[in-house]
């Protein structure tokens, strides 16, 4: 898969990965893709949540942030 941007918030804790993401986010065009890579456990469950708020397609997520 291509991705438009990436964002290593590797090392970061909630509420920071998603934070950060949001701020990638609004400087990218709909329909751009964004690699986010994160490390803190709780973005398994943050991140779909996030998705489903913000109207924005997770296109697919990876346990050991591949």
């Amino acid at each position: 898969m291509t991705f438009d941007r990436e964002l290593d918030v590797k090392g970061l804790n909630c509420p920071l990965p998603i934070l950060r993401t949001k701020k990638t986010l609004a400087d990218m065009e709909s329909g751009q893709i964004l690699r986010v890579m994160a490390t803190d456990p709780g973005s398994l469950k943050d991140f779909p949540a996030f998705a489903k708020q913000t109207g924005n397609e997770l296109v697919s997520q990876l346990p050991d942030g591949r």
